[in-house]
């Protein structure tokens, strides 16, 4: 079953974002790499991306069981696949837009 599983936030200074949401909401985050942290509460977790590949926007993720087989699904539903699959610590992704040009990633845990 897919699920709303990661909300991806795209930030300047990861430290500062860290720092902010550490204060606000008390939240811990592991970091991965210079650029990058995560919360991993195993709810909806939020990840700061300050890489210079980061998205523009706010970016859902969805969990699935079968990523090839949504990744079909995605187009013949009329996404447009913007980012093909590919690996990342944890799992493997791709992204694509939605029929209102939306961007959200799809990802398979390991």
């Amino acid at each position: 079953m897919a699920r709303l599983d990661y909300l991806e936030l795209p930030v300047g200074d990861r430290a500062a974002a860290k720092r902010f949401y550490a204060e606000a909401f008390g939240w811990r985050f592991t970091d991965f790499g210079p650029d990058y942290a995560a919360t991993m509460s195993g709810d909806t977790d939020v990840g700061l991306d300050a890489s210079p590949e980061k998205v523009k926007a706010l970016l859902p993720v969805i969990r699935v069981e079968a990523l090839e087989a949504t990744l079909s699904a995605v187009e013949a539903a009329g996404g447009m696949i913007v980012v093909p699959i590919f690996a990342f610590p944890g799992g493997r992704r791709f992204h694509f837009r939605d029929v209102d040009g939306h961007e959200l990633a799809v990802m398979q845990a390991d």
